[in-house]
């Protein structure tokens, strides 16, 4: 077999030295197998497996801790740095951690992965041969997935984010169940490689989910009252806000729909909390505060 950066290689023990071996394919071309990379002692013309990259210095080495990942291999990495503007380093398993390039990543740098994170990546190289990990696509993603049942309507789905669009957010589970989120199904966009948690609202017929980070209803209406009743007390009691307010001035002063505000006012009223008059919003005087 022989040598290949970025991909584990099986080749024999051609010498020994006093720091290590050199190894060689069936060309006759060798690398170095450093002690320190070794996991069990090796002996001449015993077959290695090792995995071939380029170290700090750029010499071709060899080390038998086999990573995660190699070319044409993908397999979930953690993000252990920033680079920069240059991208993110990931941990596949070397003693040299990997970047993945800007490239690579999302174009708002308000998404990128941050340490601790997880990516499923593989290997590339550099033009000058440096090994860089790619995000997997959406069909690589695809290849690994599985269909989820029917029975994942309305129950919690925790997910990993492997793409960031426009249009929303892009998740796998452990499980290999894939999901997406609707940019109005969610408050804020998570990043690349976070682990978020959501419910699910939708499983298709191809057996792909579609989930929400927002709260039930319900739940929302609560929260979304209990906002605006506290701005009226802060106010002195009244605002210039009603359910005849524009959706812009809404979103502005509250940031919610005007669907959300109207819902949240009509509980408020229902409860007798608050009246509405000559296009105020005012505190009922009869309420114990």
């Amino acid at each position: 077999m022989m040598i290949e950066i970025g991909k584990v290689c099986t080749l024999f023990v051609a010498r020994e030295v006093d720091f290590g071996v050199f190894l060689e394919d069936d060309r006759g071309e060798s690398v170095l197998l450093h002690n320190n990379e070794m996991t069990e002692e090796v002996f001449v013309d015993d077959e290695v497996d090792v995995f071939v990259y380029l170290d700090k210095e750029g010499r071709l080495t060899a080390t038998m801790k086999l990573p995660k990942v190699q070319k044409g291999r993908y397999g979930w990495v953690d993000v252990v740095a920033e680079h920069g503007e240059h991208g993110v380093f990931v941990n596949i398993g070397l003693l040299k951690d990997v970047l993945v390039s800007n490239d690579d990543l999302p174009a708002w740098h308000s998404v990128w992965p941050e340490a601790g994170d997880r990516l499923f990546v593989s290997l590339k190289e550099d033009q000058m041969g440096r090994l860089l990990a790619k995000v997997a696509t959406e069909n690589i993603v695809a290849s690994i997935a599985r269909k989820a049942p029917k029975s994942m309507y309305n129950q919690k789905f925790v997910g990993t984010v492997y793409r960031c669009q426009k249009v929303g957010t892009y998740l796998i589970s452990d499980e290999g169940y894939k999901a997406f989120v609707h940019y109005s199904e969610r408050q804020e966009e998570p990043r690349l490689g976070q682990k978020v948690e959501g419910r699910v609202i939708d499983v298709k017929d191809d057996g792909t989910l579609n989930v929400s980070f927002l709260p039930r209803k319900e739940v929302k209406m609560d929260d979304d009252a209990e906002q605006i009743y506290s701005y009226l007390l802060q106010r002195g009691g009244q605002m210039p806000y009603t359910d005849k307010s524009t959706p812009e001035d809404i979103q502005d002063r509250f940031q919610l729909s005007k669907a959300s505000f109207k819902r949240a006012l009509g509980r408020l009223m229902k409860e007798g909390k608050i009246e509405q008059k000559d296009g105020w919003t005012r505190v009922k005087e009869n309420v114990n505060n």
